[in-house]
């Protein structure tokens, strides 16, 4: 599989944005780049990545989020391998409106699944998307920050970052 790697700056690091020349494949911070590659390895088997832009609208997207509009990520055209569960629980996530978080349990019980809650979080976990598949805003039942792909630091942040821009 061929797939073009760009990375873009960003207030909590360089992203690497990992893309099929229309859809967004993968998207990950710059020191995360072995978790990616992992990611992408177990999603597509053998993949290529050679420099290139990525497509402007997930560009633009990504830009627009950062600047505080929010509702941008739901425009980026994303295609994931992964287990069926997987890229349930991965839509369900985009579901998560800006600003606002939900917890493993809560996203289980919305799939029809309550009991399991462990395997969402497995699910969350194997997110090649992060952002753009919202997985920063998943709390612990206690609504304590739990694990996030990219370093609990970036996870507050994203989270402050869309409650500024939420609010009216």
């Amino acid at each position: 599989m061929q797939l073009s790697l760009d990375h873009i700056a960003s207030p909590v690091g360089d992203i690497l944005i990992v893309s099929d020349g229309d859809n967004l494949r993968a998207l990950d911070f710059h020191d995360y780049a072995p978790r990616m590659h992992r990611l992408l390895r177990l999603h597509y088997g053998g993949y290529e990545l050679t420099p290139g832009t990525a497509p402007r609208p997930l560009r633009h997207a990504l830009e627009a989020y950062f600047d505080g509009e929010l509702s941008d990520l739901a425009s980026i055209a994303v295609t994931t391998g992964g287990t069926a569960f997987q890229r349930l629980i991965w839509s369900e996530l985009r579901q998560i409106p800006p600003g606002t978080v939900t917890t493993y349990g809560s996203l289980a019980a919305r799939i029809g699944r309550p009991t399991a809650s462990r395997a969402v979080g497995m699910a969350n976990g194997a997110n090649p998307l992060n952002i753009v598949v919202p997985c920063h805003r998943v709390v612990g039942a206690d609504s304590k920050l739990t694990g996030y792909g990219g370093g609990l630091h970036r996870k507050e942040w994203l989270l402050a970052h869309e409650r500024r821009h939420s609010e009216g």
